[in-house]
């Protein structure tokens, strides 16, 4: 089949980690043909419908020189057998409009994963309200009282703005309320920006977990992402390091329960953040971690996901 995914400029994967470099390669090797581009390249015209300009590609095996553009050509999103969208977040505007353009290309007959309108549903810090049985206290306000108040009954507290990623933008305040003013005026912007804040989880010590779902099923192994030095984030790229290990039976309880739930809704990929056995974040736009838990515990993830989407072909 052939399978194109929109994503970030291919020169800036860095191929040693890169999960959608790992979908490419898997699929390469069962012999798929693989095309490539990016969301300002999806355009729609009126009797013509959605189309954009694609790179046909071939991964070389080399480490630098990583792949080969064999062909570049305007083509329909509906001509190919599947179109993963791997756009990294954030979750801004253009991203938004580019869900509504693939959207519409699955009104002309494509195929698109993780689908365009659950991607709108499933923002991936407030998806997790679905869910209260799974998550630690958790407030989503924008007013300055409220968040007051929060702190004045948990203590410690995280608070992070709904469009971050990466752990941009996470704040920790503890019992003295140091700084949580300076905080809530730089989050949320005099009552104009919405805020989530979380019940500060010793249990970061241990890992902020990302479980894969694919296909609505668990991946064996979750990557702990485990803050360094004095930092609260567990994020890799705040300078996180990453533990492959086996799900507890609490992270397993989740993610059997969540899967099955978020594949019916068009998501074949989910990464789900567990910290001490606390839902935190449901991410859908392009969950990472492949390569990670394959080295360090064997298991073959990327397999793990074709298979899936060769099923969902079917």
């Amino acid at each position: 089949m052939n399978i194109l995914f929109v994503a970030d400029p291919l020169a800036s994967f860095k191929t040693y980690k890169d999960t959608t470099f790992a979908m490419m390669r898997e699929a390469q090797r069962r012999g798929h043909s693989l095309s490539a581009c990016q969301p300002q390249d999806i355009r729609w015209l009126q009797g013509d419908g959605v189309t954009t300009q694609v790179q046909d590609i071939r991964l070389t095996g080399q480490t630098d020189d990583w792949f080969e553009v064999t062909s570049e050509r305007r083509a329909a999103l509906k001509g190919f057998d599947a179109v993963l969208m791997r756009k990294d977040p954030p979750f801004d505007s253009e991203y938004f409009y580019a869900t509504h353009l693939l959207g519409q290309a699955e009104r002309e007959g494509a195929r698109v994963f993780n689908s365009p309108a659950a991607l709108r549903d499933h923002p991936e810090k407030l998806a997790i309200l679905e869910f209260p049985q799974f998550t630690a206290p958790t407030l989503v306000t924008r007013s300055e009282a409220d968040i007051r108040n929060f702190h004045a009954e948990h203590g410690e507290i995280i608070l992070k703005p709904l469009d971050g990623m990466g752990g941009m933008g996470i704040f920790k305040v503890g019992h003295d309320g140091l700084n949580l003013g300076a905080i809530i005026e730089t989050l949320n912007q005099g009552g104009e920006q919405t805020v989530m804040v979380q019940k500060y989880l010793p249990q970061i010590s241990e890992g902020d977990k990302r479980v894969l779902v694919i296909g609505g099923e668990p991946v064996p192994f979750a990557l702990a992402r485990i803050p360094q030095g004095g930092e609260v984030r567990g994020n890799l790229a705040a300078g996180g390091k990453g533990v492959a290990m086996s799900l507890t039976e609490r992270e397993r309880e989740i993610a059997e329960t969540l899967g099955p739930i978020l594949v019916q809704r068009g998501l074949l990929l989910v990464g789900l953040d567990v910290i001490g056995g606390h839902l935190t974040e449901i991410n859908v736009t392009s969950p990472t971690c492949f390569q990670e838990i394959t080295d360090q515990q064997g298991c073959d993830v990327a397999a793990l996901f074709v298979d899936a989407l060769e099923a969902a072909l079917r």
